[in-house]
Parts: C-alpha cells; structure tokens; sequence
C-alpha cells in the first residue's frame, strides 16, 4: 500500500486534489447527459451490491467520464462481531470493477450479534476498543488488498470513562492500522459544539500525512431544555463557522481532495456545484 507521503500533490490515487460531490440518484441522468464541470464524485459502496441494474449502469456510464471515490457506511469496524465476509466481497468486487481512487468507512460501529441499525454509532475510546477496531481494519484492508480511509463521525453523548480524546483516538486508530483518515469537518465542528472541545486543537492534532480526504456538509440545531445539540444531518448548506474552520484546516493540513455531502432533502445539482465551488476556491488559494 503506497502512504501519502510518496504520492504527489496532483491526485491521491485517481482522485484530484480538488473539489467533488456526492454522487446521488436523483442527479444521474444529468451527470451522464450534461457532463457537468465536476472534478469527481464519491459514491456510497452499498448502493451499487445488487448484481446488475440501472444503479450500476449509471456508475459505469460516470466513471468513463470522472474519477470516482466508494465511501461505505455498513463495515461496522468497530462492531464486537466479526467482520461481514459477505460485504467484504462485495466490496471488492466494486473495486475490481470501478478501479475507485479512494475507499473509505467509518470509525463506528452499527451491528451486533448481527442485527444492524440505521445508525453510525462513535466507539468507546479505550485502549481495548482502540486495539479491536485497528486489528478489524487490518482485516479489512487485508481482504481488499489496498488502504482504506476511516471517517470520523458525529456523536451527541459521550462516554464516561474515555481513555482518551476523540483526536487522539482518531490518529492513533490510523496509526495502529496503516490505514488514512477522512476528515470530516463538519463532525468536528458538531462534536466540538455538543462535547465543548475547541475544534481548531482537534485539527492541529491530526497527522496531516495520515490524511488523505475531507468531507463537508451540513447540520441542524435542536434545542432540549435549555440546551443546544447539532445534529449532522447532511440537509442544508455548510455554514459559514465550518468554512471557516475547512479553511482553517487547508491552511493546517494542506489542500486535499474536498466532497461536499448533500444525502436528504437533495437540491439541484446546481446547487452542489455552487457549493464545491467554494470549497475549490480555498483549495486554490492554498494550493
């Protein structure tokens, strides 16, 4: 598996350093018609499983057209169960098939004893939990036979007797695994909100050669009693605290390949590429 270090600044994998979308159904009949000015896409693993199919045709037709990157959300690295021989293997599958330039999950768990929840759900932050979840994705990137990238994910409670922050257990995750990190600033930002963490620190704290991609989107604000909780809800524009913040992040890390999320309450496609307009905007001037 090459590390970051040895590739250029140009690409990591396949995927260019700039600004792409989240590929989404509603959008593909235009992308394949119109071939928007979009650098790449990133696609959710799980929905192209089936064995043919509009979904797949649709995926085929994009990729001879842009970069793709494949980003799950079913793995659950984290879970006390075995990994999923099943999901490993249709996993790869894709990989074999759409030559993606990124691969990546998330650090969270969403199963147990083999029943599966709608949820991406943080891991305890221990010594154990750290020790499980790295030896899982070695398992992982053993079977698929390439690095993955591990996304870190909102959370709205915290658990009492974490060993040690969520940076440091996100870093030393990848470290333990020789695997990469997307960076999702936006969770950040949400868990610095609800956890009362400065999120600045948390991006200073990042292994900057670990990582490899980030993720932008949106959230909402609920209120409970006399308390506000961010909920990442990938619904609305980014706001302007997390630009800043990515921005922040650019400056720290140096520029990588940026996606703006957008999964319910999806807009235009126009939409999405203004909004990738102004992520690619920072990634220039810091280029």
């Amino acid at each position: 598996m090459t590390p970051l270090t040895d590739i250029g600044w140009q690409s990591v994998g396949s995927i260019p350093v700039h600004a792409g979308i989240g590929l989404r159904s509603v959008h593909q009949d235009e992308i394949i018609e119109q071939r928007p000015c979009i650098e790449w896409f990133e696609a959710h693993t799980e929905n192209y499983f089936a064995a043919g199919g509009a979904q797949l045709e649709a995926l085929h037709a994009i990729r001879q057209d842009y970069p793709i990157a494949l980003h799950g959300v079913g793995l659950s690295l984290g879970s006390a169960d075995p990994l999923n021989d099943a999901h490993l293997r249709a996993t790869k599958k894709l990989i074999d098939r759409f030559e993606p330039g990124l691969i990546s999950e998330h650090l969270c768990w969403s199963s147990i004893d083999g029943q599966y929840l709608n949820d991406l759900l943080p891991l305890p932050r221990s010594v154990e939990s750290l020790r499980h979840v790295v030896e899982q994705i070695g398992q992982c990137q053993d079977v698929l036979g390439q690095r993955i990238l591990i996304e870190n994910v909102s959370s709205y409670l915290e658990f009492a007797d974490a060993e040690m922050s969520e940076c440091e257990f996100v870093a030393n995750v990848a470290d333990g695994a020789d695997c990469d990190i997307l960076l999702d600033v936006n969770n950040i930002y949400v868990n610095a909100r609800n956890h009362q963490f400065d999120p600045f620190e948390y991006v200073d704290r990042m292994p900057a050669m670990r990582v490899a991609e980030i993720h932008l989107a949106g959230h909402r604000i609920n209120h409970f009693e006399d308390q506000e909780i961010l909920i990442d809800t990938h619904d609305a524009k980014v706001v302007d605290e997390v630009w800043g913040l990515y921005k922040y992040t650019v400056e720290r890390l140096g520029p990588r390949p940026t996606l703006i999320e957008w999964d319910t309450n999806i807009p235009s496609l126009d939409l999405l590429i203004e909004e990738a307009a102004k992520a690619e905007s920072i990634l220039v001037a810091h280029r």
